[in-house]
């Protein structure tokens, strides 16, 4: 069984954060990890409010969450085009599916991804009613929420095999993208991979949900925070270069847009 990945990339302050709450991934049952990436639980009992932000990643989330204020529910959050921001206060639980890029189609194949794209809808749009949340959110047995989120996933892989191949061929796609960084240019990328740039746009569209030009810079982006979180000096200017950016202000620009502040400040 592959474990999930241990990487923070996308967490803003992640230290922060996992002194505040506790923070697990868990992998999905076997038929679902060709589309789940992993669960990610998060518990939290705080005397003072914290406010947690994310860079989202090029994929999207179920949600089931429980504050303590509200009773719990789900949402399907199609993939974020800002930094997300969430205050947590009192006591509360999130149990979140991350599915891989491309990879939620499969559980909903009558909408194309951009349907869910820059939105937080409830989980019903997605599934019709249903009472998930309740035993997704109330056991306090971590492995109890693990087999209840299988549960409500495994008999929603639901898609025929035309949908199947193509989430398979999305999801091969976007992967590359992540750890390929000799990947610099669409063009390029659609080229080597036998396809047109349109058919590729087009294929990142109904299964994604954002071009796989946003995707390469999404994933610069995440690794040049990561990078900034965690060495004592960064050399901006060799790392715009090592991530195939043409200088360093472009590298400053894309994290910019991303965060709101410059790097430097970042880090700071």
């Amino acid at each position: 069984m592959a474990a999930p990945r241990r990487d923070t990339r996308g967490i803003v302050d992640a230290p922060g954060l996992f002194t505040r709450v506790q923070f697990r991934r868990r992998t999905p049952a076997a038929p679902l990890r060709p589309y789940v990436e992993h669960y990610w639980l998060i518990d939290w009992d705080l005397s003072e409010p914290y406010a947690t932000h994310v860079v989202p990643h090029p994929c999207v989330n179920l949600v089931f969450q429980r504050y303590a204020d509200r009773p719990g529910f789900g949402e399907v959050a199609g993939v974020g085009l800002e930094l997300f921001a969430q205050k947590l206060a009192g006591r509360g639980r999130v149990c979140g599916v991350q599915f891989r890029p491309g990879g939620f189609r499969p559980f909903a194949p009558e909408r194309p991804a951009t349907d869910w794209t820059g939105r937080r809808l409830p989980l019903a749009t997605a599934f019709g009613p249903t009472d998930a949340a309740g035993p997704v959110l109330e056991p306090d047995d971590e492995d109890a929420r693990v087999a209840a989120l299988d549960a409500f996933l495994t008999p929603r892989l639901r898609a025929g095999p035309r949908i199947l191949a193509q989430a398979d061929l999305a999801v091969g796609l976007a992967d590359r993208i992540r750890t390929d960084r000799t990947i610099r240019r669409v063009a390029d990328f659609a080229r080597a991979e036998g396809m047109s740039v349109r058919a590729l746009q087009r294929l990142f569209a109904g299964y994604v949900g954002v071009s796989p030009k946003w995707v390469l810079l999404r994933y610069r982006v995440h690794e040049a925070l990561e990078r900034a979180a965690s060495e004592a000096e960064v050399d901006w200017a060799a790392l715009a270069a090592e991530l195939g950016y043409s200088d360093q202000a472009h590298l400053v620009r894309d994290v910019t847009a991303t965060v709101g502040v410059p790097p430097t400040a970042y880090v700071r």
